[in-house]
């Protein structure tokens, strides 16, 4: 199939309805599926979870096995003063360092293997959830893409699986290392000194009020800023991807006023958000030293009553230091689970969308080969019957009532009427973009129904008045029709659609690169590439939707004769406004409100004197 469809419309903020700082409306439940999606890589995980460990437990281990030094060092110093030792044990000194410098490297490899390991992991997921979304995408019905903007499905692909993979890689081996590490130190200054122990224990209940406070008044402040920070983003692609329609009405004011309110929002929240965030830190070094200040007089007195060694003081100050950062860093990760969580969600509601009606598990596929047709592989001629169909966007609101027609295979159908009328939802019935709600629609006898979608999308071409190119080569938009065509195939459609003629005088010819935009050629030599791009499909059914309504009366023969050699022995639906165009159609089918109210030729329906009449003479009318 031919598809002429522009690029997406703008006005559809890329960001529009970015919030992956909100909360998941059901924490338990996402967060069970997604330890579900992780179940495929739990080696990794389980692998990357002993390395931490391993790391932390290494790296708690340091800060006793130097005591023992400042230990030795202290009583050299006290024998050498006293007279009662021998004094300082260098060599001893030196070996605890040396296997303090092996203990540290250790934990480092550890750390580095752990970090590699789970980065390879993260990459994965975000890999894998990318694919499932580009392939739902190819799955959702075309009602989904109709009411959803593309800043809402842009902002699924891309922030939130962002979210989801930096939380992924950086939160899962930090919490394993925080609750390691405030576990291992907690052990390592029992066995240093339990009463000691219970003076710096008072610093967590203190500390979890201040975080419970902070998080709480903090989270309301980041959803904003997410909300905000989308809107920002959304204004601005839109903004900047009609900025000459902008320009043309003159909202250059408008268009500053709205951006000015929406980032004088997002500052406003940012700020709250980065300044409650941001206090975090300093609230909870203040409660680490009045802990360290509590541990130090405690520390004082025991060593005065001998109870305590110096090295073993210097140890338990270092884990004392060392125990409020994990509560730190666990209550940051409970915030970015949220934010995971929330963006996970949104993964995975759109991964549950409902998807469009399978194929039929015995479809009829098209017979493009010279063997014999069977019951399941057919060959088609080109007629088409709309069977007493009835269809409506919302089944509440019925648009087509009664649509009945038989179209002989070769024949020119034209479709007629006001705005409104149905002319553009038949089209995309026939094309089952959308199923019908009573009745069928039948190409040579056999309900589209029972084709799977790519054979029976492979029976049509379309060439509509919003073109559809992409950035790429003049040859590669054309190929687009066929993939398989050689450059020989591709010129020779090209010269059937006169494309041709102007190609030559391009710089670089068919290997000219058209722009994201595609307006560094006119309208009517781009309508002139999907013309050609429809010869090369060579479809047995064609739709022309308005593909000569908006370019000029020279452009318009031009076009005109292409599409005449594109008809050539094909059945051919063309939708027009312009009812001079369609004058030679065999038969033209006037609708009003999704009813066919009169049919025939031009002649026979200008001689009838009724609704098509009035229709034709209306252009011709003074405004």
């Amino acid at each position: 199939m031919n598809s002429t469809r522009r690029k997406p419309p703008r006005g559809q903020g890329m960001g529009a309805r970015m919030v992956p700082g909100e909360k998941a409306k059901d924490f338990r439940k996402t967060s069970r599926r997604f330890l579900n999606y992780l179940g495929s890589y739990k080696i990794g995980i389980v692998i990357v979870m002993f390395f931490a460990l391993l790391s932390t437990v290494f790296m708690i281990i340091g800060p006793k096995v130097l005591g023992n030094a400042t230990t030795l060092l202290a009583e050299g110093l006290i024998g050498q003063y006293t007279g009662t030792g021998s004094g300082i044990d260098f060599e001893g000194i030196a070996q605890i360092l040396l296997w303090l410098l092996g203990i540290y490297i250790v934990s480092s490899f550890f750390s580095f293997i752990q970090g590699m390991i789970m980065t390879g992991i993260s990459m994965k997921i975000t890999y894998r959830l990318r694919r499932d979304i580009s392939e739902k995408l190819n799955r959702l019905p075309i009602k989904y893409f109709d009411g959803t903007t593309n800043g809402e499905i842009l902002s699924r692909i891309t922030n939130d699986v962002d979210t989801v993979s930096q939380s992924l890689n950086q939160s899962l081996t930090q919490i394993i290392t925080s609750v390691t590490q405030l576990v291992g130190i907690l052990i390592m200054m029992l066995t240093i000194s339990w009463q000691m122990t219970l003076v710096a224990l008072c610093i967590i209940p203190v500390s979890f009020i201040f975080i419970i406070i902070l998080v709480k008044s903090s989270q309301k402040h980041f959803v904003s800023q997410q909300e905000y920070l989308g809107n920002v983003n959304g204004h601005i692609e839109e903004m900047y991807g009609g900025h000459l329609v902008m320009k043309a009405f003159n909202g250059e004011e408008e268009s500053i006023e709205c951006f000015e309110q929406l980032n004088g929002k997002l500052f406003s929240s940012a700020w709250k958000a980065q300044f409650f965030a941001g206090v975090m830190m300093p609230v909870m070094t203040f409660v680490a030293n009045l802990g360290y200040v509590a541990v130090c007089l405690a520390g004082g007195y025991f060593a005065g009553a001998g109870t305590i060694t110096i090295g073993d003081i210097q140890a338990f100050i270092q884990y004392v230091r060392q125990f409020t950062q994990p509560i730190t860093q666990v209550a940051n990760i409970t915030n970015i689970l949220q934010q995971t969580a929330a963006a996970a969600e949104r993964v995975f509601e759109f991964l549950d969308l409902e998807e469009e009606l399978p194929d039929p598990e015995k479809a009829i596929t098209v017979n493009t080969t010279d063997k014999p047709d069977t019951e399941l592989c057919v060959s088609i001629d080109g007629s088409v019957q709309f069977a007493h169909v009835k269809f409506g966007y919302d089944p509440e609101k019925i648009i087509i009532n009664d649509f009945s027609a038989n179209i002989k295979s070769g024949s020119k159908i034209a479709i007629v009427g006001p705005t409104g009328a149905g002319k553009t939802t038949i089209v995309k019935l026939l094309m089952r973009f959308y199923d019908v709600n009573e009745g069928a629609v039948l190409v040579d006898g056999y309900d589209i129904r029972d084709f799977s979608r790519r054979d029976l999308r492979s029976v049509f071409g379309m060439v509509l008045q919003d073109t559809w190119l992409y950035s790429g080569t003049i040859m590669d938009n054309i190929r687009y029709g066929s993939f398989e065509a050689t450059d020989e195939q591709v010129i020779e459609a090209a010269r059937a659609a006169q494309v041709d003629q102007f190609v030559s005088t391009l710089p670089g010819g068919y290997n000219m690169e058209l722009n994201e935009e595609t307006d560094n050629i006119s309208q009517g030599q781009r309508q002139l590439i999907t013309i050609a791009r429809a010869i090369l499909a060579d479809p047995k059914v064609l739709i022309l939707d308005e593909a000569t309504s908006s370019v000029d009366t020279r452009t318009e023969i031009m076009i005109q004769n292409a599409m005449d050699r594109l008809m050539e022995g094909r059945t051919s639906f063309i939708i027009a406004h312009r009812l001079s165009t369609i004058k030679n159609a065999d038969v033209i089918l006037v609708l009003d409100k999704g009813n066919i109210v009169e049919q025939g030729n031009h002649e026979t329906l200008m001689a009838k004197g009724g609704f098509y009449e009035k229709l034709y003479n209306s252009q011709f009318e003074p405004a």
